[in-house]
Formats: C-alpha cells, structure tokens, sequence
C-alpha cells in the first residue's frame, strides 16, 4: 500500500524504507534459469532481466500482462529565456494530439501491449524561470509529486514514465549538472534542435540555475528548485513503483534526471529500474553511467515522450517469456549433458 502524500518527509521516508526485491524469487528464478534447454548465458543479458524482474515481483516465474505507460506533460518558465526550437504552446497541442492517439508514444504503447495514461500539470502556469529562484514552492514541488505517485496503477506489472514538456532538456540538464559535477557544458544539448547561438544561450541558463542553486539540497530540493512538474510527476511514479514493487524501464534524458534525483536521496531507489535506452541527447549516456545503468536500445531517439522506454517493454517482455515459458531439461526429456 502506498502511505499518503502529506509532506516532502513521507515522500524521502517511503524512499528510504521501501522494500527489496524477493530473496525467494531470486533464488527460485535463478535456480529455474539453469535448468532450461539452453547452453548456460545463452540468452546473455536476458537472463539477468528475467531474474532481476523475477525478484521484484516475488515470483520465481512470473509473466509481464499488465504494462503501464504514463506520460506527463508540464511547462516552465525558463523558456521565456529562448532555450528551445519551439514555442511552449506545443506542450498543449502535443497533449492533445496524446489523448487522439495520434502521437509516436501511442504506437509504441499499443504495440508493446500496454495501457497508456495522460497526465497534464497546469499547463497555463509554467513553473517559475530558475534563473531567478526556485522553479517551485514546496506545496507546488508535493502537489506535482502526488500527481506522479497516485498515477500509478497498484495492479500495473511493469511501468514506463514518459514526458512532454517544450523546454524540459533546460532543467534536466541543470539538475544532472547540480547533482553530478562538472560544467553546465557537459550536461547541455540540443534538445529539440537548437543552433549553435541557441545552445551557447542554452548553457548559459544552465550554468546561471546552477550557480543559484548548487548545494541547496538532496535532490528532492535539487528537484524542486530545478525541475518541472512532469519532471517531478515522473520521480513521484517511479518512487510508488518502488514501494509497490513494480518493476520500471527508465526513458531518456529528462526522466534519467528525474530518477537521479531519487537516488540522491536513497542509493536503493532504482534498484527496481533498468535503463530502456540510450537517447541522442549527448548527456544521457553520462547520466546513465553515473546511475550504474546499462540501457537496453540505443537507436539515436531523442523524442521522448516515454518512447524508448515504451520500445523495451518488447525487450522485458521477451525476457521474461523465455524464461519462464521453456521447458527444463527434464520437462523437455533433453539431456542436460
């Protein structure tokens, strides 16, 4: 069961005492896995899925049925400082363009099996420009996380968060920046496609939000005072699929930022994620490799949207088929050597 969301306190406290996977179903899936008709490490890495995703839902054979796919859609004020391609008024036509069906995410989802849910966050009140100040008061901060944590369906087996936000590369590079090092330069790109004067006018944002803002915090204040309400509706998701047990594949840049806050504050806090893929946004793999992420896919996206993430469940999926869907040895009558 998932405590309310009352305070940022019970937010860290349901971080930092969220449940392991089971000590059983590892056990179990494992054991399982060397009894299929298969040379052992045949199937390389998706083994290590299976029973990675075996121990998160207690169940030494378990099926994936039941995919959620959630995305989030938020503004910020930042973009008034001309950090993206395109105008804000996109994030509302993108939205709508979601809930028609109509978008890349809504094809990968269907194609993956998966419900797929649409989440707004007051798209007429863009956070605040960071440059300046916090891009969110506390309640703001709280009131986009609970979106993120009650969006989750309890009975969901495997979640993918996703986002739609013009602009939303800024934020998630300045917090990549906070809570990793370096210079706002190792953090920043294109994003959406900006040129060169755009991306030099980018990092200067970047580096201005940062040097606001640096040692502010854990990252759940590195998330309020940086991030974006999809951003933190993504960390809210991700946090309940942790208490819950629901296993996630984690999408591209922003929603690596929004994860990394997490783990900023509990080195446990993704231990229930996998890294769909590798984006083209030129951070992310850096964001990976500080996670301890290993993605699944890297096929130059850079949409967003949740739309690698989306593309994994396939992946996951397979995974988990083949695991617990072929015989043993002795079921199959083959000898085992």
């Amino acid at each position: 069961m998932l405590p309310e969301l009352n305070d940022l306190k019970t937010f860290r406290d349901a971080l930092n005492q969220a449940p392991g996977p089971d000590d059983a179903a590892l056990l179990g899936a494992a054991d399982r896995n060397g009894q299929l008709t298969k040379p052992p490490g045949a199937l390389g890495r998706l083994e290590d899925l299976a029973i990675w995703y075996a121990g998160w839902r207690g169940d030494a054979r378990p099926q994936i049925t039941a995919p959620q796919v959630i995305v989030f859609a938020g503004n910020h004020g930042v973009t008034a400082q001309g950090v993206s391609a395109f105008p804000p008024e996109v994030t509302v036509q993108m939205v709508m363009n979601f809930e028609h069906g109509g978008a890349a995410i809504n094809q990968l989802a269907k194609a993956a099996g998966a419900t797929m849910n649409v989440h707004a966050l007051d798209l007429d009140r863009p956070t605040a420009d960071f440059t300046s100040g916090p891009a969110m008061s506390e309640d703001e901060l709280l009131e986009a996380l609970r979106v993120g944590w009650t969006a989750v369906d309890p009975t969901a087996d495997l979640l993918v968060v996703g986002e739609m936000g013009i602009g939303n590369t800024t934020p998630a590079a300045a917090i990549a920046c906070v809570l990793f090092g370096g210079e706002a330069s190792d953090w920043t790109g294109r994003g959406t496609g900006v040129d060169d004067a755009g991306l030099a006018n980018k990092t200067r944002v970047v580096a201005e939000g940062v040097a606001l803002h640096a040692g502010s915090g854990d990252g759940v204040e590195v998330l309020r005072r940086l991030g974006g309400r999809e951003i933190a509706a993504m960390a809210g998701a991700i946090a309940a699929a942790r208490v819950l047990r629901i296993p996630v594949i984690l999408d591209g840049f922003i929603c690596s930022a929004a994860a990394a806050c997490l783990a900023d504050v509990s080195a446990e806090a993704l231990d229930h994620a996998i890294a769909g893929h590798q984006s083209a946004e030129g951070a992310h793999a850096a964001v990976l490799a500080k996670l301890g992420k290993e993605p699944l896919l890297n096929l130059g996206l850079r949409l967003g949207e949740g739309s690698g993430g989306a593309l994994a469940i396939n992946i996951l999926k397979s995974a988990v088929a083949c695991h617990s869907g072929m015989a043993t040895f002795a079921e199959a009558g083959v000898s085992d050597g």
